[in-house]
């Protein structure tokens, strides 16, 4: 597509120096126009704005520019999303055929070409070479143990939020979203000592599109090409492990592009949601109520936010394999065309109230759809869901620590972030991380009951070994309880009575109950010990405090089951 070519579009009006399309409309959020008086979409710092005004404008697809002032049709439509994607005789993600790519236009440094430049893997490929790499990756996530992953999930999220509980105050957006995927994305795919905050921000940065993309593309790719050559050397049963074992026999650089793909797609995807989903809960009382008085599942509120702030705005790209129409417009051969979830998940066509409920509605396009859908979206909806559920076990009582107005958030053409989430908390101790997630994890503090004598804390201590042996009290008599709590305050002297006073062996010696416990005593004895009580056994301190028993309902025991305990 070229500036040129528009003017033939039934939209456009009828010459490319019209002054009325080199600005921009009233109210527009673009700053300004570029040729052929079209919105550059990398200057806009209100996509859904100019979204809108693009709908009005020109329709369900609408042209616009990027970066160099690169013309792109971007696809605002829902159903018109739909056909791009379910059609591939007519649209494929090749961008070999983009003709601003053959033409020279596209610069090596631009700084969207990671996600333009072709690379072998099956987000760029079609036909059977699509169906041998994506099939390598859906056995990977097909042998993925979601159970298993939901504990460690859970185990992340301790991990996580051990750094910050005991502060009573947190960003979770950088703090939290941010680091919980990656953290758990890292040990999906085999590699869980590359996690670390470097890791964290080159994902980041790659996404946004910035000047430092490029570099920070290499940075990632380091990594997993380092975790492909360990896995060609020993293989193990994790993500990485399964490709390089895939009978479709990929290649060292194959599963590097791979491994890209799923941990950048699941990253960025679970990061933007886990954030979103968090906002929504701590802005707004009644989707808080509603998770927690049971009206609506963490599953439910997930699938909401993927409908209202999809964690990409847009996907790169798909090209036009043949001169066509899309949405009223005449797509050319070679044109590059966005596929844009938000604004096609409030096409008012579909949803006449962007505010509207749509628990229970999975058509949303957050991750896609057709053959290129997102291989990883069953693995980013765990770690949102149990993120969302476990920190909320962990911190009931978060609170936002500013208001909803003074929440901002940083915008590319891929995504629209949010900046910070200060939040604040009753402080917590750290918890173990084999542990559920939960605010009540002090161990209650045992009792010091005992049966029969009541005595200081101090004479337990002191009895030792006097009484171990059993030979304190002898065999031939029985002491009254009486005289044996009288003990301790006679036991500063040695017993008095004689051998036959109490019977052989059954006199109570110096070292009996109390002191250093010396034993036996040598036939004097306390005094005569009167026969029908016997003498109470040396109290026995209380057994440990059980773990609670499991629950046995069927929806307590599937509770348990689905947060991975």
């Amino acid at each position: 597509m070229t500036p040129e070519s528009h003017p033939s579009t039934p939209e456009l009006p009828a010459g490319p120096d019209d002054d009325a399309r080199r600005e921009a409309p009233p109210g527009c959020p673009a700053p300004g126009r570029g040729p052929g008086g079209l919105a550059r979409l990398h200057e806009s710092d209100d996509l859904k704005k100019l979204y809108e005004h693009l709908r009005a404008e020109h329709g369900p697809v609408a042209p616009v520019l990027i970066h160099d002032d690169l013309p792109l049709w971007v696809v605002l439509g829902h159903a018109e999303s739909q056909q791009l994607v379910r059609s591939p005789a007519q649209f494929c993600k090749d961008s070999r055929i983009w003709s601003a790519l053959r033409d020279g236009l596209v610069k090596p440094d631009h700084p969207l070409m990671p996600h333009i430049a072709w690379q072998p893997m099956c987000a760029h490929a079609e036909g059977e070479e699509h169906r041998r790499w994506r099939g390598a990756i859906d056995t990977a996530v097909a042998a993925t143990d979601f159970r298993g992953l939901r504990r460690h999930v859970n185990r992340s999220v301790q991990r996580v939020v051990n750094r910050f509980c005991e502060a009573g105050e947190a960003d979770l957006v950088s703090q939290y979203a941010e680091h919980l995927p990656m953290a758990v994305m890292c040990h999906v795919l085999g590699m869980p000592d590359e996690y670390d905050d470097r890791m964290v921000q080159a994902a980041r940065d790659m996404i946004r599109g910035t000047e430092t993309a490029i570099a920070s593309n290499a940075f990632v790719m380091a990594a997993l090409d380092r975790l492909t050559a360990r896995r060609r050397e020993e293989p193990l049963g994790d993500f990485a492990g399964h490709l390089v074992s895939h009978p479709a026999g990929l290649t060292d650089e194959e599963v590097s592009q791979h491994l890209r793909v799923v941990l950048i797609a699941a990253y960025e995807a679970t990061a933007n949601l886990l954030a979103n989903v968090l906002r929504q809960v701590l802005i707004d009382p009644r989707f808080r109520s509603q998770l927690n008085g049971g009206q609506m599942t963490v599953p439910q509120a997930v699938e909401q936010l993927l409908w209202d702030e999809p964690p990409f705005s847009t996907i790169f790209a798909y090209y036009a394999k043949q001169d066509t129409e899309l949405g009223g417009q005449r797509i050319r051969r070679g044109d590059g065309l966005l596929f844009a979830p938000a604004p096609a998940n409030v096409d008012p066509r579909v949803r006449p109230d962007p505010t509207a409920d749509m628990q229970g509605n999975r058509s949303h396009l957050a991750f896609g759809g057709g053959t290129h859908e997102c291989p990883g979206q069953d693995i980013g909806r765990v770690i949102a869901e149990v993120g969302v559920d476990a920190l909320l076990m962990r911190l009931p009582d978060v609170e936002l620590s500013v208001t909803e107005e003074e929440l901002t958030f940083t915008e590319s053409i891929a995504s629209r972030h949010l900046v910070s989430l200060p939040v604040h908390f009753t402080p917590r101790p750290q918890q173990e991380i084999t542990q559920a997630p939960s605010h009540e994890n002090e161990t209650p503090a045992q009792r010091d009951w005992q049966i029969g004598v009541n005595r200081p804390r101090g004479a337990a201590a002191g009895a030792g070994a006097g009484a171990g042996a059993g030979t304190g009290v002898g065999g031939g008599g029985a002491a009254t309880v009486a005289d044996v709590a009288a003990v301790p305050a006679q036991a500063s002297a040695p017993g008095t009575g004689t051998g036959s006073d109490a019977g052989p062996g059954s006199g109570v010696g110096a070292g009996s109950w109390v002191g250093s416990g010396s034993g036996v005593g040598s036939g004097s004895g306390a005094g005569a010990l009167p026969d029908g009580e016997p003498v109470p056994q040396r109290p026995v301190p209380p057994p440990p405090v059980a773990e609670p028993a499991p629950p046995t309902g069927a929806w307590q025991r599937f509770l348990r089951w689905w947060r991975g305990y």
